[in-house]
């Protein structure tokens, strides 16, 4: 028997030192193959199998050691009775640590696979993912149908086509190394997932699926996004929805495909700035507007606007001229206007071109037919002239205005003439549509009328509202006898070869011909101006030597006439006018110097022309003289002092009056500084107090005297008792004033945002609700109740100011838009001020009275809060006030710990707060069409500040009065019960009981100054 050592093994026997030695070498190999994770799922019979070839290796081993190693391996390994039951035992053993192989092995993020489970279990029918339910590893081996992963995290989802139903999770962003998203071609609904903070997301396929909404957030932070589609998905089916500005950040956008979704408002000038965007296919959408002009830096092949509903884009397409790597350019179903650039031919890719049913006007341009084109589609558009010859595969040219109905056949002489006119003056849609056919003697052409040689003898195109300018063309028109253009908005010379007209005798045209331009006679008439412009109808031909000589003479005797009339009004100049004119202005300078006051009337609502009276007061003498505009008669009247009483829609005052109220100008009258300049607090003489806002020398730009301008022209027409008045203006030199009434709380933020470094009382809930109704009511009339409605576009706080009853008027109307033609929109460029300016105007420039209704908005939500509307100051996620509120109004928790710590809410009180953060909420919705007017904000802050409750009983006030009696008794019965003296009540006159007018009232009132 072997000396070697005998050690303990599994069934309680005996084996050798070198048995164990054998079986630590097996089971060190089987770690690290398990370790390694190529075999660490195995099946029952492999296991079977292994051990098998493990215990006749372990037996051949034995055979050649001693026979006590023998003996022991037999015992061991059960060449005996129990082998059978040892084998399981070592089975066990090994099926137990192969899973806790497997489960060390895993390499799936444990957050990415709980999303992955999400998405399944959101689905309809999942089943046609084929991921296995239990017991497996997305990431693998065997990795899960249709996810790619990197390392441990999930960077692609690749499902598109599976017929999949259901919504999406909301929490798809966290999937934070998605790189690639293909969800295109299946039924998913609901909102769509925001991909928001997916710095490495480059592919986003979500398009032909049924989201019906899209989130705020949607594109946030997507740095390396290169293509997205969302193209035949519903997202907001009533409202539309517009590019987020935050797509912008994406500088690698190649492709952006966003065709049948509703997109809608005008296109982002931003949009241009996404210079590696190739591919741009915003066909079938709701977008209105023009094609922003920076789409000149773009260096796109594919461009798809076609098929806007709603009236579709507008605007010339000048801009795509400019794009020469297009390949792809499709345009129709809009209406674009103006003609096809003269440079389309610089677009040497272009393949495919349509624009068909447009509103495109004019002669095609040469260069179009040299364009190797597989596709050109001209239908429905107003060309005209000719029908080029063009290299284009497929070409179609129908329902225009061509003069000829052949490809390359030309036009008559005379036609080319006139269109060539009709260019320069830019096309008006008047005579383009009535201008068709080749031969203008044929047919209804406006303004043209031709002689009995069927020639055209007259173009009469006076008031038809023309603006450009005169063509050389007519010059080929050698039959023309009168020209007549008067009445329009033409500009430069009058074209030198219209010289070589010999049939011209008359023309009359708006430009004012330059030296060396005015056509000489030509041949033995002479074309003459005539002295006034012809009726607008008139095409009388005057082709008679009778005719023409009659006008000749007649011309003749105008030109006498009118040099006599210019003598005889100089005549009167010099000897009546300017001595009477010396004499008011002396008069008026010795009884206007150096005014010392000023009083203020406020306007009557019944003059029609609704003004403002000013007096000017000066103590020097004992007369009043009245200025009205700015005549300089004066009429006089018994006064301790002179008075100048200033009426008129354009109020100027002198700047000298404004330095003496304000004590020129001085530091300790200064009311506050804003962009505009320094307001300083005057008073009159009487005690009258006006705020005088004066530009500073160092602002005044254009821009400062456009808002200069802007508030006088609107202050003139809208007066309102919660807009501040315009008492008037003054410019001298540099100096630019305007004097308003002077408001002595000063402005809402300082009592809102600075009432404790001030020391002010904080303002109290019911003074906050009021506030907010004067301002409401202020811009509803603004928007709605004037002669014309007004866009505000910079509400807030600082421009809100309060009297000494807290009552609130709106000012600082320099950046005020009018709404044209009762619009109530207009697109202009970017003004106001930062956290109360809406998206749609933010992003895409265009302004509506839904824009104030945003900016109140916010004013109530700072209101609530006593926040300023945006502040760097703050924690990242309450920095804009807007967005965060949103996320807090509707938890009542969370929305009573951010209201106002200055306020005492009380149980009343949080009831009204609740349905302030609801209005607050629906004035700063995202869509435009999803904000009220500001007349239901009028009405909400109404019912909650005019609350009427009828008194307590309150019949013992009025106890011993029989009122069954005649009116005559009861009310001398209550005379004598009161004690008073009634005695100017004469009740047995019927009209003598009605009191006339008061003094000071209009004789009749509209409901708007009832508001």
């Amino acid at each position: 028997m072997s000396s070697a050592k005998a050690t303990p093994c599994f069934g309680g026997h005996q084996i050798s030192s070198v048995d164990v030695d054998h079986i630590r070498l097996v089971l060190a190999l089987f770690l690290s193959l398990c370790f390694s994770c190529l075999y660490f799922v195995v099946l029952q019979t492999q296991i079977h199998s292994f051990l098998q070839d493990l215990e006749w290796a372990f037996k051949e081993t034995a055979i050649r050691s001693s026979h006590s190693s023998a003996q022991a391996f037999n015992v061991c390994f059960g060449v005996h009775r129990r082998s059978a039951m040892d084998v399981d035992q070592i089975r066990l053993v090994l099926a137990l640590f192969l899973s806790l192989v497997s489960a060390v092995c895993s390499v799936t993020d444990p957050n990415d696979l709980a999303i992955l489970n999400q998405f399944r279990q959101g689905l309809e029918n999942p089943e046609l993912l084929n991921w296995p339910t239990t017991g497996s590893d997305p990431c693998g081996p065997p990795t899960w149908k249709h996810i790619v992963c990197a390392g441990n995290r999930v960077s692609q989802i690749q499902v598109q086509n599976l017929g999949l139903k259901g919504p999406l999770p909301n929490n798809l962003n966290q999937l934070t190394k998605l790189s690639n998203l293909g969800l295109q071609k299946n039924q998913f609904s609901g909102m769509l997932p925001s991909l928001g903070g997916l710095s490495e997301l480059q592919y986003a396929f979500l398009d032909y699926n049924s989201f019906d909404s899209i989130p705020l957030d949607f594109v946030d932070g997507l740095v390396n996004l290169q293509s997205l589609a969302l193209d035949s998905n519903p997202l907001n089916a009533t409202t539309g929805w517009s590019l987020p500005y935050e797509l912008q950040s994406s500088a690698q956008m190649a492709t952006l495909s966003l065709m049948n979704c509703n997109l809608a408002g005008p296109l982002p000038e931003f949009l241009g700035n996404l210079l590696s965007l190739t591919s741009l296919k915003l066909a079938l959408n709701r977008i209105s507007g023009g094609i922003p002009a920076s789409f000149s830096n773009l260096g796109l092949q594919y461009l798809w606007l076609n098929g806007q509903s709603g009236g579709g884009m507008n605007g010339p397409i000048d801009v795509v001229a400019s794009i020469v790597s297009l390949a792809s350019l499709w345009l129709h179903g809009n209406e674009f206007s103006g003609k096809i650039p003269e440079n389309i031919g610089d677009l040497t890719s272009l393949k495919d071109f349509n624009v068909n049913s447009n509103d495109l006007v004019g002669l095609l341009p040469d260069s179009l037919a040299d364009m190797q084109l597989n596709m050109l589609d001209l239908n429905n558009n107003q060309f005209m002239g000719p029908v080029p010859e063009v290299k284009a595969v497929n070409y179609s040219y129908s329902s225009n205005n061509f003069c000829q109905s052949d490809v390359g056949g030309p036009c008559a002489p005379e036609v080319m003439a006139l269109l060539e006119f009709l260019d320069g003056v830019n096309y008006p849609s008047r005579l383009v549509s009535s201008w068709s056919g080749n031969d203008p003697c044929e047919g209804q052409w406006l303004g043209v009328s031709c002689d009995a040689n069927q020639k055209v003898a007259i173009v009469n195109l006076a008031k038809y509202n023309l603006s450009g300018t005169l063509s050389p063309s007519l010059a080929n028109l050698g039959s023309l006898t009168q020209i007549k253009l008067s009445s329009n908005h033409l500009s430069g010379p009058i074209p030198t070869n219209w010289t070589t007209l010999k049939s011209l005798t008359l023309l009359d045209s708006e430009p004012t011909p330059s030296p060396g331009n005015i056509p000489p006679s030509g041949g033995s008439q002479s074309p003459s101006k005539s002295p006034s412009p012809p009726t607008a109808g008139s095409t009388t031909n005057p082709t008679s030597p009778s005719n023409e000589s009659t006008h000749e003479g007649s011309s003749k005797r105008s030109k006498l006439v009118v040099i006599v009339a210019v003598v005889a009004s100089m005549a009167a100049l010099v000897f009546f006018v300017v001595p009477l004119s010396i004499y008011c202005c002396k008069k008026r300078k010795d009884t206007s110097q150096a005014p010392t006051s000023l009083a203020v009337q406020p306007r009557d609502p019944s003059y029609l022309d609704n003004m403002v009276k000013v007096v000017v007061a000066n103590n020097a003498n004992g007369s009043v003289s009245t200025l009205t505009g700015s005549s300089c008669g004066s009429r006089n009247s018994s006064a301790t002092g002179e008075s100048h009483i200033i009426e008129a829609r354009n109020l100027i005052i002198s700047v000298q009056v404004l330095r003496n109220v304000t004590k020129n100008f001085a530091p300790e009258n200064e009311l506050g500084r804003g962009g505009f300049g320094v307001v300083y607090k005057g008073e009159l003489d009487d005690g009258t107090k006006i705020a005088v806002k004066r530009m500073e020398a160092g602002v005044i730009s254009s821009k400062a005297l456009d808002e200069f301008q802007a508030e006088i022209a609107v202050l003139s027409k809208v007066r309102h008792r919660h807009l501040v008045s315009l008492l008037g203006y003054s410019i001298g030199g540099n100096e630019r004033i305007l004097v308003y009434e002077y408001m002595p709380q000063g402005t809402l933020s300082k009592h809102l945002f600075h009432w404790k470094s001030l020391r002010l009382e904080p303002l109290s809930w019911k003074r906050r609700l009021n506030i907010a109704l004067d301002v409401a009511r202020g811009m509803e009339y603004l928007h709605s109740m004037a002669h014309q409605s007004f866009i505000h576009r910079d509400l807030k706080p600082s421009n809100i100011l309060l009297g000494d009853d807290f009552r609130a008027k709106v000012s600082d109307f320099g950046l005020v838009k009018l709404a044209p033609n009762g619009e109530k929109s207009v697109v202009t460029r970017l003004a106001g001020t930062f956290g109360y300016l809406a998206p749609e105007y933010a992003v895409m420039g265009k302004i509506t009275t839904k824009a104030d209704v945003f900016s109140f908005g916010v004013v109530l939500m700072e209101l609530l809060t006593g926040l300023t509307a945006l502040d760097e100051d703050r924690p990242e996620e309450s920095q804009y006030l807007a967005a965060w509120f949103w996320k807090i109004k509707s938890s009542q928790e969370k929305l009573m710990a951010s209201i106002d710590p200055a306020l005492d809410v009380k149980d009343g009180t949080f009831e009204s707060i609740s349905v302030i953060a609801e209005l607050a909420g629906h004035c700063t919705a995202r869509e435009p069409s999803q904000r009220p007017d500001m007349g239901h904000s009028v009405n909400v802050l109404s019912s909650l500040v005019e609350k009427w409750k009828p008194l307590d009983n309150d019949t013992e006030e009025y106890c011993g009065i029989d009122y069954s009696l005649p009116l005559n008794q009861m009310v001398k019965g209550w005379q004598e019960a009161e004690g008073k003296d009634l005695s100017y009540l004469d009740l047995e006159d019927g009209k003598a009981s009605i009191s006339s007018r008061p003094t000071g009232f209009a004789e009749s009132f509209l409901s708007t100054d009832g508001r």
